[in-house]
């Protein structure tokens, strides 16, 4: 892998991956784009958790204002499913019987009220909310405007997503709450790692590099 540069341009994302957070560890400067068109299937509404069946979708129903030609900026949470109940029970069932689980559940549950309307909005609050509790504080700017393909920065807006490999090779096991029915799963919401390292989470992400 690469040396990750100063400057790292990321997508927005609902509870990002592990391999997100890496990239927020290490930058000196994140930005996160909002002005291109929103694309579809990607981790910038959805998020993977690791339920009792194995590898489990969660995914934020959303509208787009202007059509195919809406900007993530402006994409707009469809609360009418009240898809964040449905969510807040996984989640909950998924990790009920992790180690830290109760110490942040308070916190994270907050978000799962339906209040929220604009995507980009409600992903930088529970970014910013998850980064406090690992302990992390990354320099994170929205962009200014879309370059395609920016000089002088490690672009991983479209590198990071469910359908392409992980931008790292190697995810150490950790002890998971189903490890023994299904097995390691890496690179699974960062709230995976949280709930089972719980303090331990920033050592794990800073191996991840070596």
């Amino acid at each position: 892998m690469e040396p990750v540069r100063n400057t790292v341009l990321l997508s927005t994302a609902y509870l990002p991956p592990v391999e997100y957070f890496y990239y927020l560890l290490k930058a000196r400067k994140v930005y996160i784009e909002q002005f291109e068109t929103y694309p579809k299937q990607t981790y910038r509404n959805r998020c993977e958790i690791y339920s009792e069946k194995g590898k489990m979708l969660l995914s934020i129903p959303v509208t787009k204002p202007e059509g195919n030609h809406t900007k993530t900026k402006d994409v707009i949470i469809f609360n009418g499913q009240r898809w964040f109940l449905n969510h807040w029970r996984a989640i909950e069932a998924a990790y009920l019987g992790s180690p830290f689980f109760l110490y942040y559940r308070d916190e994270l549950e907050t978000f799962f009220t339906g209040r929220h309307e604009n995507l980009l909005r409600f992903n930088l609050s529970f970014l910013g909310t998850v980064c406090k509790m690992i302990g992390i504080e990354p320099s994170v700017e929205l962009t200014h405007g879309f370059v395609k393909s920016p000089a002088g920065s490690t672009d991983l807006r479209f590198a990071i997503s469910p359908k392409k490999p992980p931008t790292l090779k190697h995810f150490p096991a950790y002890i998971q709450v189903f490890s023994e029915r299904h097995g390691f799963v890496p690179n699974l919401s960062i709230i995976d790692l949280l709930f089972n390292l719980g303090p331990d989470t920033v050592d794990y992400l800073e191996t991840l590099g070596n």
